[in-house]
């Protein structure tokens, strides 16, 4: 079977969570403003009213009318009213001005501030000492939101900022889509959970960490069905399990391949099917994505390095589809490379890099061992660096870096 190109597997599974969300997707949920964080806005939002509702100060100091400014660089007016933040002022008399702090509403009749350090105080008036351009110091009303603007579009991860707007424009909760549950299955009769001890051939399971806390910070719920064993049953058995979890998802690590002891493969076809298999990706070719039962199946590669790749290129922007999110795509910066690579390869291969500053913007810096089994080079590297397939790099090349975190 040929190595399906990333950039296709990539359409192929974005367009297959399309398709699920319009199968049996579930249907918008209303929380709070305080659940809504990390959460996928279902429905566009608009502002019921402009923020700030009224002109107000954008200083402490005093509003008058401009026009009533002489044309000398002093001028001293009588200070008439008061207007702390929070109240209705009345109106400006002419020829006055208004003591006023910031965000009070503007008293009617007044158009400018001048701020406090630029006026003397005096007894019962103001003399103004820096002659002040005309509506300066005032925020207009809608300044920030126009009345009917939209807020967030459909499909928009809500993060503090997103939040902050909403409450800004009056909103005390939002239409999100229910968080999903996934079921994590990690193969490998080699695995040992941390902290016990290993006996002679086993080794620390690493991957179920990272993918539970990759999964959770995507905001989806993690069912974590155990260690399983490398067995056709035991793989059936966890998958058929999942399944009557109601998992909306299913994703294992390792078992995807094809030596004798990988049974995921089998064990998916035997009780739903495989509709990708195998990636020109480097690590990380062996990934598997499908249906069993209801849910989606997604199997990353065993290897540590190849789970922590085809997650960030390929799994994450999947999931957050999945979830309802609409702009998934990464946005890769272009740097220059720091090395050369001769020999070109035959899968996009994805280097964990450092970009090192070196007096000219900087360049990347390929960890000096690529091993899809050192997850110590994810620690060190801050992002993935792009080398196509085919590609051969010279230094100063510039490369696709994206960046990790």
């Amino acid at each position: 079977m040929a190595l399906l190109p990333v950039d296709d597997s990539l359409t192929r599974l974005l367009a297959a969570a399309d398709a699920w969300r319009a199968a049996r997707g579930p249907g918008p949920v209303h929380v709070s403003l305080a659940e809504a964080v990390d959460r996928v806005l279902a429905d566009d939002l608009h502002a019921t009213q402009a923020v700030p509702p009224e002109p107000n100060s954008a200083m402490d100091g005093y509003a008058l009318r401009h026009a009533d400014l002489g044309a000398t660089e002093t001028t001293v007016l009588p200070v008439s009213l008061r207007v702390p933040a929070g109240h209705a002022p009345a109106p400006l008399p002419p020829g006055t001005a208004a003591r006023i702090f910031t965000g009070a509403v503007m008293p009617a009749g007044a158009d400018t501030v001048v701020m406090q350090e630029n006026c003397e105080a005096g007894e019962g008036t103001v003399r103004v000492v820096v002659r002040p351009r005309a509506g300066e110091n005032v925020r207009s009303a809608g300044q920030d939101i126009a009345a009917g603007e939209r807020l967030a579009a459909a499909g928009t991860r809500l993060g503090p900022a997103h939040l902050g707007l909403l409450a800004a424009a009056g909103q005390a909760g939002a239409p999100v889509w229910p968080r999903l549950t996934v079921a994590l299955l990690c193969t490998g009769d080699e695995l040992v959970e941390p902290g016990r001890p290993l006996s002679p051939g086993q080794i620390y399971d690493s991957n179920r960490i990272v993918v539970t806390t990759l999964l959770q910070r995507l905001g989806l719920q993690v069912v974590d069905l155990g260690p399983v064993a490398d067995t056709l049953a035991d793989t059936r058995a966890a998958l058929a399990r999942a399944c009557d979890l109601g998992a909306d998802v299913i994703l294992s690590t390792g078992g995807v391949s094809v030596g004798e002891e990988d049974h995921v493969r089998a064990a998916v076809e035997s009780l739903g099917r495989l509709d990708i298999w195998k990636i020109a990706i480097k690590p990380g070719k062996p990934l598997a994505f499908g249906r069993v039962g209801a849910s989606v199946f997604l199997g990353l590669p065993g290897n540590p390095q190849s789970v922590w790749v085809t997650f960030a290129v390929l799994a994450r922007p999947f999931l957050r589809r999945l979830q309802g999110e609409l702009d998934v795509l990464p946005r890769p910066f272009r740097l220059p490379a720091g090395f050369t690579r001769e020999r070109p390869q035959s899968r996009d291969e994805y280097l964990r890099v450092r970009h090192v500053a070196d007096g000219h913007g900087g360049r990347l810096q390929p960890h000096p061992n690529q091993g899809s089994g050192l997850l110590s080079s994810a620690v060190w590297a801050d992002g993935l660096a792009l080398v196509r397939a085919g590609d051969t790099v010279a230094a100063g090349d510039l490369l696709s870096f994206f960046p990790l975190g």
